[in-house]
């Protein structure tokens, strides 16, 4: 398996696997994915696994704890310090699921957030997939104030420990 920085020309498939994990409503459009991969190559990691792409994470660098809805809509380029990592898409291709891909990619992320001297990692998620977190280091903070997709979320954040 190889982790590596998104490339323009992953943006086909970026996109696939987001409309086919994410509801109409929740899934970023091709040109979130577009303007993502122009603006923030170094916090979008992809998942190859023999040539293919198996998923990506990726998401900006924000300076305050939580994720806004406005970050689903527009992003600019990240800061060179400090912040947190705001993880705006965490996807596997149906292909891939079952076999730890997305817990390399929270992994890779979080050796990303070290290296960037980031103070962490913060997302968004369903109830169902807190658990999923908490065993990937992540701390449920509680109720989102988010309203992403017209769905209820929750706040998890992943601190830094050399921060």
């Amino acid at each position: 398996m190889l982790i590596r920085q998104v490339r323009k020309d992953d943006l086909a498939e970026v996109v696939r696997i987001e409309q086919e994990n994410f509801s109409e409503a929740e899934a970023a459009s091709p040109e979130a994915m577009q303007e993502r991969i122009a603006h923030i190559p170094d916090t979008f990691l992809i998942a190859e696994l023999d040539g293919r792409l198996a998923g990506y994470i990726e998401g900006p660098v924000i300076k305050q704890r939580y994720l806004t809805d406005d970050l689903f809509q527009q992003v600019l380029p990240n800061p060179k310090e400090s912040g947190f990592i705001a993880v705006t898409s965490l996807s596997v291709d149906h292909e891939f699921k079952k076999q730890g891909i997305g817990t390399m990619l929270v992994g890779a992320l979080k050796d990303l957030a070290v290296a960037q001297k980031r103070q962490g990692i913060t997302l968004t998620c369903h109830d169902y997939l807190i658990g999923y977190y908490e065993m990937n280091g992540f701390i449920n903070e509680g109720l989102s104030a988010s309203a992403h997709g017209g769905a209820t979320w929750y706040n998890m954040v992943w601190e830094n420990p050399e921060f």
